[in-house]
C-alpha cells in the first residue's frame, strides 16, 4: 500500500502535531502518517517505533539506514518507484536484539464489503470476517485483525510482537462503518494480542477480542491467534441428525460440569482428552443419548460456573485448546451421543477486558441503566435491538453449531430476557413503547435466533430454560411462538421436588403437587430437568432432600425416576444424582474421583441404565413424548394410598404400557388396576427390585388379566405395589 504525494512533504509542523498525536495514542488514522509515500519518483517510509536504538530497511541486497527525526520516529528515502512489500524493516533495540520483519503499513488489509454494512444488516457468520485472520496478502502471509469499534478514536493491536506497545501497530478505520483493521505481517498462530482502544470520551481502554478464537488461560486475559486444524470423521452422525426429526427420538441428558466431574484437587483441571477417554464410556454404560456441557465458553471466574462469559467464541482455555474440544465432541458422536451446549445470550459479566463499554460507549450493552444491568447477577444485559448484537449473538449461535459441531443450544436465562422488570423493582425498569413489561427487542432477537437455526441446520434443538407461563416458546414463529424446539419443564420439576421432600405419610395431602404436571405437559415441547441449579445452596442432593432413612432414601430417589422416565417429555439429569449422592455440588471438588459407590449406589445407578435403556428401545415413548393423545389415566384419585396409575399408547398400534406409582413404604397387596386388554402383563420394571437395592417385593414376573371391571375397563390386575416402588406393565404378546 503506497500513497501518493504531489508536493514535498508535509509541513514541518504538520508532522510534528501527527507525530505527538501517535506518540500519546490518539491519531485517529495512520494512513496520514505511516503508510509509505510516493514523493517525486522515491519512496518515503516514515516508522514509529519508541524502543527501536536504530532501524534500516533491507531491499534486496540493498541497506538503507533511517534517520531518527523525533523521539522513536525514523524516516528514509528509497529510490524505488515499486510497491514495497518486500521491503524489511530491521528494528535494533538496546540489548542489541535486532528483528527483522515485513512494513506493516506497505500492507492494505483485508475487510470484506460485508463488513463495511455490519451495524446496518444481518450478517450471521460475522466470525468469518471479524477477529484476527490467517491471510496471505501480496505474497507475505500474517494475520489480518478486524474489530468493530465505531465511537473509538482511534485502535490499536498489541501484543508481544511489538511489546505490548498501544502506539506501535494503529489500526485503520474504514470510513463509517466503525470497522478497524490491520494486516501484521510475519505473525502466526499462537500470538497474544489485544485491542488498544482511545474510547470516544478519551479514556484509554484495553480489550479481548470480541470474536477470538482462543484465548490465554485465567487469571490472564489476552487473545490468542487460533485456526485450528481439527479433522473431523462425524459425517455420518451429521448427515443422520439433519435427517432425523430430533422432537420424536427419544432424548435423556447427562449435565456436566466439566471442570468438577473428573477434577483431582482444586489446582488443576483435567483436559478435554482425559476428559474424553473416562465421560463417554461412562455415558454408553449408562445409556444417555446425550451430553450436556455447563458453558464450556471462556470465563475469568470459576465460581460462575462458565455463566458469566468473556470471550464468546474461544473454549475456555483450562482444559486445553480448541481441537481438544472438537476432539471430544468427535468421539461423542462417534459413540452415538449428542453434544448439548449451555450458552449465555441474556447477560455478560462487567470486566474490563471484556465487551462492556467495548469503545468507550454501551456499544454492546443497553444505554438506559434502567435496562443495563441484571440485578441478580450483577452483570450487563445486550442490547438486542441494534444489528451488531444480532449479528455478534446469532453468529456466535451459529459458529458452536457449525465448527464445534453441537447438536444443540440449551439458551440459559430466557426469562429475564423475555421480561424488562425480570428481578426489578417498581421505578427500577422501564416499559416497552406500548406499555408493557414485554422485551420486544430480545422477543425479536429469539425469533431470529431460532428461525435461523431452523432454517440452516436443520436437526439442531434449540432449548429454552424458561421458568414463566409465556406462551408459545416451543411453537414455531411463523405460527406466533418464539420458535425453540424445547423448554426446561420448571413447574414439573418444582412440584415433583416439593412432593417428594415430604414424609410419605403426609404426601396423601399433596397429590395435586404429583398430579398437577400432567395437566399441561402438552402445552409446551418439555423436557424435565433435574439440573445443577437443584442440587446448590444449601438445597442438598437429590438423594439428602429425600426423607427417612438411607434406605428409604434410596428407595425414593429409584420412584423419582422411574416417574420421570414414564413422564412425558425428554429427561436430563445432573452428574452425580445417578448414583446418588450424599453432598450437594461443588464446583471446585471432583465428582468421580471422590466417591466410592455403595450397594445403594449401585442398585440406584443400575436402575437408571435399565431405564434409559427402556426408553431408547421403547422408540414410541421418545415418539410421543409430545403428543397427548397417547397418554391416559387409569387412576390419579388415590389420594389416600398415595398411589397413581396411568398408561402411554403408541398411536396406531395395540402397544400400551401401563405406570404405577407407590408413593408410600406400604406394601400392597391386591392392589387392582384396570387395564384396556385380556392377557398376560409383563412386570417389566420394578424399581424395588433387589437389583436396583430395593426389597424385592413384587408380582413375580408379572400377572394375567382378570375379568373384573376396574377404573372403566373390563379387565384389571390385582398385583402387589412394592413400597416406594414403582411398576411398568407391558402386554406380552407370547
Amino acid at each position: 500500500m503506497v500513497k501518493e504525494s504531489h508536493g514535498s512533504g508535509r509541513q514541518s509542523m504538520e508532522k510534528k502535531e501527527l507525530i505527538n498525536l501517535l506518540r500519546y495514542f490518539n491519531l485517529h488514522d495512520p494512513s496520514s502518517l505511516l503508510v509509505p509515500e510516493q514523493i517525486e519518483g522515491r519512496m518515503h517510509f516514515r516508522i514509529f517505533e519508541q524502543r527501536a536504538l536504530e532501524i534500516w530497511l533491507e531491499n534486496g541486497s540493498e541497506v538503507i539506514p533511517m534517520r531518527k527525526t523525533a523521539e522513536g520516529f525514523f524516516e528514509a528515502d528509497v529510490n524505488s518507484k515499486n510497491e514495497c512489500q518486500d521491503m524489511l524493516v530491521c528494528f535494533k533495540d538496546e540489548s542489541g536484539y535486532v528483528d527483522r520483519r515485513h512494513y506493516a503499513y506497505a500492507f492494505k488489509p483485508v475487510v470484506e464489503n460485508e463488513l463495511l454494512e455490519y451495524q446496518t444488516r444481518d450478517l450471521f457468520n460475522a466470525y468469518e470476517f471479524l477477529g484476527a485472520r490467517s491471510k496471505e496478502v501480496n505474497g507475505v502471509r500474517g494475520i489480518n485483525f478486524t474489530v468493530y469499534a465505531p465511537s473509538a478514536r482511534c485502535v490499536s493491536v498489541m501484543g508481544n510482537f511489538n511489546h505490548w506497545s498501544k502506539t506501535s501497530n494503529p489500526m485503520f478505520p474504514f470510513g463509517r462503518s466503525g470497522i478497524w483493521a490491520l494486516f501484521i505481517p510475519d505473525i502466526s498462530e499462537g500470538e497474544v494480542y489485544k485491542f488498544g482502544i482511545r474510547g470516544a470520551h478519551g479514556e484509554i481502554l484495553e480489550k479481548s477480542d470480541p470474536y477470538a478464537f482462543q484465548t490465554e488461560l485465567r487469571p490472564r486475559t489476552g487473545s490468542v491467534v487460533a485456526f485450528g486444524k481439527f479433522e473431523w470423521n462425524d459425517r455420518k452422525w451429521l448427515r443422520d441428525r439433519a435427517l432425523d426429526n430430533q422432537e420424536e427420538k427419544p432424548i435423556s441428558i447427562y449435565e456436566v460440569h466439566l471442570g468438577s466431574w473428573l477434577r483431582k484437587d482444586q489446582s488443576m483441571y483435567e483436559s478435554y482428552l482425559s476428559i474424553e477417554e473416562k465421560l463417554i464410556p461412562y455415558l454408553e454404560e449408562n445409556g444417555f443419548t446425550h451430553v450436556e456441557f455447563m458453558p464450556v465458553m471462556e470465563h475469568p471466574l470459576d465460581d460462575s460456573w462458565g455463566y458469566q462469559i468473556t470471550s464468546y467464541f474461544a473454549p475456555t482455555s483450562r482444559f486445553g485448546n480448541p481441537d481438544g474440544l472438537k476432539h471430544l465432541i468427535n468421539a461423542f458422536h462417534t459413540r452415538n451421543i449428542g453434544v448439548i451446549l449451555d450458552w449465555v445470550p441474556a447477560h455478560f459479566p462487567k470486566d474490563s477486558h471484556s465487551l462492556g463499554g467495548f469503545d468507550g460507549t454501551q456499544l454492546y450493552e443497553y444505554e438506559d441503566p434502567r435496562k443495563r444491568e441484571q440485578p441478580d447477577w450483577g452483570t450487563i444485559v445486550f442490547d438486542y435491538s441494534r444489528p451488531h448484537v444480532r449479528n455478534f449473538l446469532i453468529s456466535n449461535a451459529s459458529y458452536w453449531i457449525k465448527e464445534f459441531h453441537c447438536d444443540g443450544l440449551r439458551i440459559d436465562a430466557v426469562s429475564s430476557m423475555l421480561y424488562l422488570d425480570y428481578s426489578r423493582s417498581e421505578g427500577q425498569w422501564t416499559p416497552n413503547i406500548y406499555g408493557g413489561r414485554e422485551n420486544l427487542e430480545a422477543i425479536a432477537f429469539l425469533k431470529d435466533l431460532n428461525n435461523h437455526i431452523r432454517s440452516t441446520l436443520p436437526g439442531v434443538i434449540m432449548i429454552a430454560e424458561e421458568s414463566t407461563a409465556w406462551g408459545g416458546i416451543t411453537k414455531e414463529v411463523k405460527y406466533g411462538g418464539l420458535g425453540f424446539h424445547m423448554k426446561w419443564n420448571m413447574g414439573w420439576m418444582h412440584d415433583t421436588l416439593d412432593y417428594f421432600s415430604r414424609d410419605p405419610v403426609h404426601r396423601k395431602y399433596h397429590q395435586n403437587k404429583i398430579t398437577f404436571s400432567f395437566w399441561y405437559c402438552f402445552s409446551e415441547k418439555y423436557v424435565l430437568p433435574l439440573s445443577h441449579d437443584e442440587v446448590v445452596y444449601g438445597k442438598g442432593s437429590i438423594l439428602q432432600k429425600m426423607p427417612g432413612d438411607r434406605w428409604q432414601k434410596f428407595a425414593n430417589v429409584r420412584l423419582l425416576y422411574a416417574y420421570m422416565y414414564a413422564f412425558p417429555g425428554k429427561k436430563l439429569l445432573f452428574m452425580g444424582d445417578e448414583i446418588g449422592v450424599n453432598q450437594e455440588w461443588n464446583f471446585a471438588t471432583g465428582l468421580m474421583n471422590n466417591v466410592e459407590p455403595d450397594s445403594l449406589m449401585t442398585g440406584l445407578k443400575t436402575l437408571l441404565d435399565d431405564l434409559n435403556n427402556f426408553y431408547r428401545k421403547t422408540s414410541f415413548l421418545g415418539h410421543s413424548d409430545f403428543a397427548s393423545e397417547t397418554f391416559q389415566w387409569i387412576d390419579n384419585s388415590d389420594s389416600e394410598n398415595s398411589v397413581i396409575s396411568f398408561m402411554r399408547r403408541e398411536s396406531g398400534s395395540n402397544q400400551t404400557i401401563i405406570f404405577i406409582f407407590n408413593f408410600t413404604p406400604v406394601v400392597r397387596t391386591n392392589y387392582r388396576i384396570g387395564v384396556p386388554e385380556s392377557g398376560y402383563w409383563k412386570e417389566t420394571i420394578n424399581s424395588d427390585s433387589q437389583y436396583y437395592g430395593g426389597s424385592g417385593v413384587g408380582n413375580l414376573g408379572g400377572k394375567e388379566a382378570e375379568d373384573i371391571v376396574s377404573h372403566g375397563f373390563r379387565q384389571s390386575l390385582p398385583l402387589t405395589l412394592p413400597p416406594l416402588g414403582a411398576l411398568f406393565l407391558i402386554k406380552d404378546g407370547k
